[in-house]
């Protein structure tokens, strides 16, 4: 028995002793990541409300809500509307029913100076810096429905147009 606790004791010391001789070796390894750029945009419709032929220009607003990576710069156009005929400088809305059309344009600011286009001609974009993709910047759009001669002999219908909103980024 004691030769059994003797090579018990020994083998422990044996043990111990190569723990405390054992070499560690270390290394590191890169961790990495690449974000893309990214937006996203979202529009709200842009209603005039009821016009009355004579009765004067009507004026409307809607927004966009415009959704970048941070630091990324984007710039905002509109098209000229899903309406044949229509163009950046003289949109047109079509008549439910008929042949009419109605005249309107969008604007860049509430002074209704500058028309909201594709940067092309006498138009003009809107740009900005993307602030994360949980916050949305906002691009407002000024609408104006002239009470022009055209405008005034069209039929009681209702009338739209669809327009493509395209965010470069």
């Amino acid at each position: 028995m004691r030769k059994l606790a003797l090579i018990a004791v020994s083998a422990g010391s044996l043990i111990a002793s190569m723990s405390a001789n054992a070499v560690n070796v270390t290394t590191t390894f890169a961790v990495t990541a690449t974000v893309q750029k990214t937006c996203a945009v979202a529009a709200n419709p842009l209603a005039f409300g009821t016009y009355t032929p004579g009765g004067g220009a009507l004026t409307a607003n809607t927004t966009l809500s415009v959704k970048c990576t941070k630091t990324t710069p984007y710039t905002v156009a509109l098209n000229a509307g899903t309406t044949t005929g229509g163009a950046l400088t003289q949109r047109l809305m079509a008549a439910a029913s008929g042949t009419d059309t109605l005249q309107y344009n969008l604007y860049t600011a509430a002074t209704l100076a500058t028309v909201f286009g594709d940067g092309t001609g006498t138009t003009a974009t809107v740009a900005g810096t993307g602030a994360g993709v949980n916050t949305a910047n906002t691009v407002t759009v000024y609408g104006q429905l002239p009470d022009s001669a055209a405008n005034q002999g069209v039929s009681p219908v209702n009338y739209s147009d669809t327009i493509t909103v395209t965010v470069a980024y």
